[in-house]
């Protein structure tokens, strides 16, 4: 093999260093930085790129998809004194290879500290009861205040999420018998709130019953004077009836009238409560004998009267 041989092997194989050296495969999701003398160039996306060799050198390698950063347990005292213990996770995602690769040193151990100086300033400003019932604003303030703060860095903050807050156990203990005091005390309202319920519906239910049986006594007075009435109209009607009947001489109805009120009078001495024994002597013979006797005074009362109205009528003899 002579000299022109060994030269045109050795520039096949420096060529194929130069192409190997300036030929760049950049992967999905990752963007490389290019360094010349030192100084940052340009940004290389994913795929083939090509610099130039030995002068063109890759800078920093940064991950361009989005990325999550534990925030580890750390304690914040509230703005009532309380101490508790938080962690958080935070995903972030860079949105500029640059000012990510140069503009700050240790980007991810700035994110984390950024975010936990946050927490404390954010969570340190609430009292313990906001800060168990606010997470939704905790995390709103604290991803706003942190995005502002890493945006120079060519970062976007997406989330900021609060993982648990742990307060003292005596704390705890506390807050459980606040809660169940609470409980109780909601449950004795809603008790009393139920008895004055049922109490104003049975005041209600006894006025109206109270309201039905007056009207229902109104009414049955109502009848019972009505009955009164009519039975006293009957009753002088049917004195009226005997009256004209003994006027025009009818001994009959006089005797009705005698015997119905006689036994009348028997009936209402039988219905006494007061009377335990009733010895009643009579005999129907008597009693119609009775009728019989005042029935003939009435008529000889009647023929005396006519016999007045006669002789007052005729004119006196010769």
């Amino acid at each position: 093999m002579d000299g022109l041989s060994i030269t045109l092997i050795a520039i096949g194989v420096l060529l194929i260093l130069v192409v190997f050296a300036g030929a760049k495969i950049v992967p999905q999701g990752y963007n490389y930085t290019v360094e010349r003398f030192g100084r940052y160039t340009r940004t290389l996306k994913p795929g083939l790129s090509l610099i130039v060799p030995f002068i063109d050198g890759i800078g920093k390698k940064l991950n361009m998809m989005e990325q999550v950063l534990d925030v580890p347990h750390q304690e914040v005292i509230t703005r009532d004194n309380a101490t508790v213990t938080v962690n958080g996770i935070t995903f972030y995602q860079v949105i500029d290879a640059a000012s990510a690769a140069y503009e700050v040193s240790g980007l991810e151990n700035a994110i984390l500290n950024l975010t936990m100086t946050n927490i404390r300033t954010v969570m340190g400003s609430m009292d313990l009861d906001e800060l168990l019932s606010n997470r939704d604003e905790i995390n709103a303030r604290l991803l706003r205040v942190v995005d502002a703060a890493v945006e120079p860095w060519g970062v976007k903050a997406s989330r900021i999420e609060i993982k648990d807050i742990d307060p003292p156990k005596d704390l705890v203990d506390s807050m459980a018998r606040q809660m169940k005091a609470e409980r109780d005390k909601r449950a004795t309202i809603l008790e009393a709130e139920g008895r004055r319920q049922a109490a104003i519906l049975e005041a209600e239910g006894l006025k109206q019953s109270q309201v039905l049986e007056a009207e229902g006594r109104r009414e049955a007075a109502f009848r019972d004077a009505e009955a009164r009435e009519r039975s006293a109209e009957a009753e002088a009607n049917a004195t009226a009836v005997v009256s004209k009947a003994i006027s025009e001489g009818d001994v009959q109805a006089i005797n009705y009238f005698v015997a119905n009120n006689y036994v009348k009078a028997l009936e209402s001495i039988a219905r006494s409560p007061n009377q335990k024994l009733v010895l009643m002597p009579l005999e129907a013979s008597n009693v119609i004998g009775a009728i019989g006797g005042i029935a003939e005074l009435a008529k000889d009362a009647l023929d005396n009267q006519n016999a007045r109205r006669g002789g007052s009528g005729r004119p006196p003899s010769t």
